[in-house]
């Protein structure tokens, strides 16, 4: 067979989205071997047996094929095809887990992507929305990917372990994506900000605010951090309280940090105070990392320029995460690319922490799925 000889092998349950995301993108199928065949609870998880399931929902035509261990996938990658839909995600991972995987696909849909996403919104693992939607939106708008129907929207906050969260995820649809040149990320011009608490007192989200304030006013004035308290329904199954920064610089450059406090009976408990100062202390080690692009998204900023026109395009990122290696190594599997990696140490920009130069020229992906109106 002639789909058996391109398809690319893998073992080990490491990394299972980029796999899934870059064979949808690039047509390629996939077997992965070996997920966890050595522990005692062997196979796939919960959390990634519902992406797989999202994926196929998402797609059109997909073939996928699990032993009965579940410890080998076989993926053949259908069209994207987009359309209204809704998805309960798994309550032990975030619904950041799944968004970044559609931020990746849902430009490249036949039909514009509407889709209601149910389960935890902010947890201390996965990006969670709030910073997916300060950080990743005007990412993709710096693609040509903008519009009113772009958008994330939170109805209702869960938080772990009960989950009980809702978010609408709408993203247009384009033909190509334009090639972007984005080296200077400029000096920080604001800082804004949410805390948000769920099932406490509404005054933990002022003394998180206060908190957060007090370290960050000694390096700028222009800071605002909304407070989001929400009540019965829509505010989900379990109590917490987390903070989420981001920091925008004069040249659109956004960079973003975040914590939450401890799930419900899981660990010691988190004063309001700390977590706001440590967060307003990752706020600023992120800036120190520096990078037009926040570490959060480097993944999604390296896909969308492999998958740009057949142009030069490039971005200033701070050190790269062990997550982006790896999504570069795939991305060389995947798309035969290879990025041109330049190292600036912090002399030549007199700022923070190294940074790299990304050079790449984009494989002039097309939408073909994209119906031409």
């Amino acid at each position: 067979m002639a789909g058996e000889a391109q398809c690319l092998r893998y073992a080990g349950c490491n990394f299972l989205r980029q796999r899934l995301v870059l064979s949808t993108l690039s047509g390629r199928p996939l077997k992965i071997r070996k997920i966890r065949a050595k522990e005692e609870d062997p196979g796939l998880r919960d959390f990634e047996a519902s992406f797989i399931r999202l994926i196929d929902k998402v797609t059109n035509g997909s073939r996928i094929e699990i032993n009965q261990t579940g410890t080998t996938l076989y993926y053949q990658p259908g069209l994207l095809y987009g359309g209204l839909l809704e998805h309960d995600c798994s309550p032990s991972r975030s619904i950041g887990y799944y968004l970044e995987s559609l931020l990746c696909l849902a430009p490249f849909m036949k039909h514009p992507l509407k889709i209601v996403l149910r389960g935890v919104t902010n947890d201390q693992v996965d990006p969670s929305v709030d910073v997916l939607k300060a950080t990743a939106l005007p990412l993709l708008k710096k693609f040509g990917i903008d519009g009113e129907s772009l958008e994330i929207k939170i109805n209702r906050r869960g938080m772990p372990p009960k989950g009980g969260g809702e978010i609408l995820f709408a993203c247009p649809v384009r033909k190509v994506l334009q090639p972007i040149q984005f080296t200077d990320p400029g000096k920080i011009k604001r800082i804004r900000g949410t805390a948000y608490s769920v099932r406490v007192s509404p005054q933990m989200a002022n003394r998180m605010v206060e908190s957060a304030r007090s370290i960050l006013n000694k390096f700028l004035p222009d800071i605002y951090i909304y407070t989001d308290h929400m009540k019965g329904v829509s505010s989900g199954k379990s109590p917490g309280f987390g903070m989420c920064l981001t920091a925008e610089t004069v040249n659109g450059a956004i960079l973003s940090a975040e914590l939450a406090s401890n799930p419900q009976g899981q660990g010691a408990a988190v004063l309001p105070e700390e977590l706001g100062q440590n967060c307003a202390k990752l706020l600023l080690e992120e800036v120190f990392r520096g990078g037009c692009v926040d570490s959060t998204n480097q993944s999604l900023a390296l896909l969308l320029m492999t998958l740009g026109q057949r142009d030069v395009s490039k971005v200033l990122l701070g050190p790269l995460s062990p997550y982006t290696i790896e999504f570069l190594r795939h991305l060389r599997s995947f798309f035969q690319i290879m990025f041109k990696i330049e190292t600036k140490t912090p002399e030549e920009e007199h700022m923070g922490g190294e940074k790299v130069l990304m050079t790449c020229v984009g494989i002039g992906f097309s939408n073909l799925s994209k119906t031409i109106r």
